[in-house]
């Protein structure tokens, strides 16, 4: 095995415990935004606040560590990457941070109001930045960064398979969430929670095959 073979093995381990963690993360604020309204989302929101805090802010050290080996190991393909997409990949980065604050700060934050933007921040960028960055990696697998770097800023990121890679994204964290947020049920039942953690599935399921069937059509 080369040395360019291990740090792909390396790479590919780290973005793998990232669309673990990191999604099944940004999936509980998904799970945040549609809980419902003060009183109906309540338990669900308590439920999703308890099993974030402890997570949250170290699942992003996984993201850290890709961008370091991409950019150590492979440094032209970081370049054409980030000359490329840095439209999507900055709003990324935003969402992340305004995540972050509406996280930290929608328990603490004294005024109903407040408390309920920055709650509204969080799961909206919950929503939004895995978005952004699936749609990142679709622009990245249909081929529309040139190898040299410097393309187009828009309609590299802006075509049918990395939008709907940025949905994937979505979809799969929020099933990722579902998952350990159902487990954690199992300690402290919320029968409310348990059925609207069914949801997934459905678009999973159809957003999936047709995924693979463009990028067959594109490939083919």
């Amino acid at each position: 095995m080369s040395r360019a073979d291990a740090a792909a093995a390396i790479l590919w381990v780290g973005a793998t415990f990232y669309a673990l963690f990191g999604g099944a993360d940004f999936g509980g604020g998904f799970w945040d935004l549609i809980a419902g309204g003060p009183q109906r989302g309540e338990r669900p929101r308590a439920l999703i606040q308890r099993s974030l805090t402890p997570v949250w802010e170290a699942n992003h050290v996984w993201l850290i560590f890709i961008l370091v080996v991409l950019w150590t190991a492979f440094p032209p393909a970081f370049s054409a990457v980030m000359t490329t997409l840095y439209v999507p990949i900055a709003l990324a980065a935003v969402g992340i941070v305004l995540r972050g604050c509406g996280f930290a700060f929608r328990k603490s934050i004294e005024g109903l109001r407040e408390r309920r933007a920055a709650g509204a921040t969080f799961a909206l960028s919950s929503v939004l930045t895995p978005f952004f960055m699936g749609a990142t990696v679709g622009a990245i697998a249909s081929g529309n960064v040139p190898a040299a770097g410097n393309g187009d800023a828009f309609s590299s990121w802006l075509e049918p398979l990395p939008l709907l890679t940025g949905a994937m994204f979505v979809a799969s964290g929020a099933y990722l969430s579902a998952v350990f947020l159902v487990h954690d049920t199992a300690r402290h039942p919320e029968q409310s929670l348990n059925q609207k953690l069914k949801l997934p599935r459905w678009g999973l399921q159809t957003a999936f095959p047709t995924t693979v069937r463009i990028a067959a059509g594109d490939n083919g």
